[in-house]
């Protein structure tokens, strides 16, 4: 199955593909990923999820849990191509690991379960992936299962991922039918043996050709409805000729105004072929990228994927392993040499590569260099963080790093033994660095130490961690979640005075502002609004512009603690109406003073409400179970927003405070007879019943 557009590349980037699996929890990725590189060559034995043998899936949790948690590189090569492939988590919690690594991707595959669709975690990796500007190619899978259907996926493509399917398939054989696939580019059929891994091409099946004919002609009138060159022949020929149809899909994938639509069964080895076929062919190598940009001293720089170019580099990812502490690169120019010294921009600091690592997840092979387009570890960096940019020393540059959301639910952790604390301390240390979505502080209150994630499973996988890492008992307190403060009515005119004098030189601030609660913006139900708004309507210069910066800034400080119980305040917007200023007295230090002060005042002669944080829970559940199921969702504050029937079970929809949804796995199975399964995806945060605050 070669065509001309899968020539040995040119030029070696040209053949470097860097791309992600991205998917729901258990739409299959890390089985799509195993049988790519069994078919690549990569490995010699087909690892399998739930045998724990699988090569992405080695941390001893995730065998025992049967999920993916951390992201794992893996390298293969396919057709003269050589693909960086990273699986990526698909549960919510680790939505982390998700972020950090399309920052440094290419493309992706987004696999869906041909039963189920798109779920509510396949919808958010999406939305990462457009923030990221990252394109892909969708693979729906299990279409072996009972109840697939390749047209009702790809419907909920359409109206769930508000973007443009484009089918290169048709199905031979449904469910446990299924055996092989329609190649509609070129009106030839795919027919896999029992066993899979191989296939025999031949003519369409005469049941299936005019079915074909129509989805090909579908095909055709979609393409040229997006691509200009596709119209034109479109217009002249009444068709769109195979290479023509190649050439616009690659130009659609790449723009992401349309997704390349494949189908299989990676369990049983039927699709992938194809399905590396269309990586190859329509995702985009480190040449067909914008060059990346970054900053040095305010001014806005690009770097070229360049070998020749200065070295530059993102670390997306730390982790401590037996070898050593492996620092995760993406290399966007230049070359890395074994022993060459580089920069750490941030830190200011010069660290030295001792070795340069080709990963295949918890294997490792050296190599010398590393050039633009690679993905690698390295190991002797002593320093460097997850989001920091390794420069040549002669040609800094600061390259945007990866976004790290805000920790909802926290636990208090302490060692068993007195004697473990400090080793306790040097643990969450290390586990932050590898996972900038976990934080750790002390209680100023209680002093107790904090352990604060993305979720329930997240905390009980980072324990887990330090408890097998480092041989530590630990005990864990009931999970908290993040409240925040909002105001409901504010006030308007307060007036605060800030004056001082202590033998030196005074301070003097007069500040008069107005408090108003801000609208989320957000079309999700959630508070996606922005937090805090500050403008100043202050006239003839009563305060000038530099001591109005001091003001928003001492209010910035306010926000930290809300007069309902200390949480911080968001959905809030303030405006400095009035002001007096003092020739000798006034500064910038007494102005941020006054804001601060002042705002403290205003929201304590504000009505305020508190938030808790919310997710939307989707539950699938037998239709014998669902009346014992929605009514312990009312018992846990949810409200029902849709439900639908789906081959003998119900999927329910619910928004669910956070806080309620502790040891709901636990509660959920026992109702359903281990037969019910849950995903959640935060949403934002909801006013609080008032008993909430404590």
């Amino acid at each position: 199955m070669r065509t001309e557009l899968h020539r040995q590349p040119t030029s070696p980037l040209n053949g470097v593909r860097n791309l992600g699996i991205l998917a729901h929890v258990d739409a299959g990725k890390t089985t799509v990923t195993e049988r790519i590189l069994y078919l690549t060559g990569a490995v010699h034995k087909q690892g399998e999820v739930h045998d724990g043998t699988t090569v992405t899936d080695f941390d001893s949790q995730e065998r025992d849990r049967g999920i993916t948690i951390f992201a794992a590189a893996v390298s293969c090569s396919w057709d003269g191509h050589r693909i960086n492939l990273i699986d990526t988590p698909g549960h919510v919690d680790f939505s982390d690991e998700v972020e950090r690594s399309l920052r440094v991707l290419d493309g992706a595959i987004a696999v869906f379960d041909a039963v189920a669709g798109v779920e509510p975690q396949s919808e958010s990796v999406w939305r990462q992936a457009d923030r990221h500007g990252v394109p892909r190619i969708a693979f729906v899978n299990k279409l072996d299962r009972a109840g697939a259907d390749l047209d009702t996926a790809v419907a909920s493509i359409r109206d769930r991922l508000h973007t443009v399917p484009l089918v290169v398939q048709l199905p031979i054989g449904s469910e446990n039918g299924f055996s092989g696939v329609v190649d509609l580019l070129r009106m030839r059929a795919l027919v896999w043996a029992d066993g899979g891994g191989t296939f025999e091409e031949g003519q369409v099946p005469e049941v299936l050709r005019d079915e074909a004919q129509r989805r090909r002609r579908l095909l055709e009138e979609t393409v040229s409805e997006l691509h200009p060159a596709a119209l034109e022949e479109f217009c002249a020929q009444s068709s769109v000729s195979e290479r023509t149809l190649r050439s616009a899909l690659r130009d659609l994938t790449r723009t992401g105004e349309g997704v390349v639509v494949l189908c299989g069964s990676a369990y049983r080895n039927r699709g992938i072929e194809p399905l590396l076929e269309a990586v190859v062919s329509y995702l985009p190598s480190p040449l067909d990228v914008p060059p990346v940009r970054g900053a040095l001293d305010g001014a806005v720089q690009e770097r070229a994927a360049d070998p020749a170019a200065p070295f530059a580099a993102l670390v997306f990812k730390v982790s401590s392993t037996e070898t050593g502490r492996l620092t995760f690169l993406r290399v966007y120019s230049g070359t890395i040499r074994k022993g060459d010294t580089v920069l750490d921009v941030g830190a200011r600091r010069h660290e030295r590569v001792g070795r340069i690592l080709r990963v295949q997840a918890g294997r490792h092979g050296d190599v010398d260099t590393a050039v633009a387009g690679d993905i690698v570890a390295v190991i002797g960096l002593k320093a460097a963080r997850t989001g920091a940019t390794l420069c040549a020393p002669a040609a800094p540059l600061v390259l945007e790093p990866p976004t790290a959301a805000d920790p909802v639910v926290s636990v208090a952790v302490e060692a068993r033994r007195r004697t473990d604390t400090e080793r306790l301390v040097t643990a969450l240390a290390r586990l932050v660095e590898e996972d900038p979505s976990l934080a750790v502080r002390t209680d100023p209150e209680t002093g107790q130490t904090v352990l604060s994630g993305m979720g329930e499973l997240h905390l009980e996988v980072a324990v887990e961690k330090i408890r097998r890492a480092h041989g530590l008992e630990i005990g864990v307190g009931r999970p908290q979640v993040a409240y925040r403060e909002t105001v409901a009515r504010g006030v308007s005119g307060l007036v605060y005075r800030h004056v001082k004098q202590d033998g030196g030189a005074g301070q003097f601030a007069h500040v008069v502002i107005d408090t108003e609660p801000l609208e989320a913006t957000g079309d999700d139900g959630g508070d996606s609004g922005p937090d805090f708004v500050f403008r100043s309507t202050v006239v003839g210069g009563r305060v000038p512009q530099e001591y109005v910066r001091a003001v928003e800034a001492g209010c910035r400080d306010a926000l930290a603690e809300g007069p309902l119980g200390g949480h911080p305040v968001t959905g809030l917007r303030v405006t400095l109406t009035d002001g007096a200023t003092h020739s000798k007295d006034s500064s910038e230090m007494a102005f941020r003073t006054a804001g601060r002060f002042a705002l403290r005042e205003a929201l304590r002669a504000s009505a305020m409400v508190l938030l808790e944080p919310v997710a939307e829970v989707t539950v699938t559940v037998p239709d014998e179970a669902v009346g014992g199921v929605l009514g312990d969702l009312a018992a846990r504050r949810g409200r029902v927003s849709g439900s639908a029937a789906r081959a003998g079970t119900a999927v329910i929809t619910a928004t669910v405070p956070l806080a309620e949804l502790f040891g709901y796995a636990t509660r959920l199975r026992s109702r359903t007879q281990g037969r019910g399964t849950f995903t959640t995806r935060p949403t934002g945060h909801a006013p609080a019943p008032n008993q909430a605050a404590g």
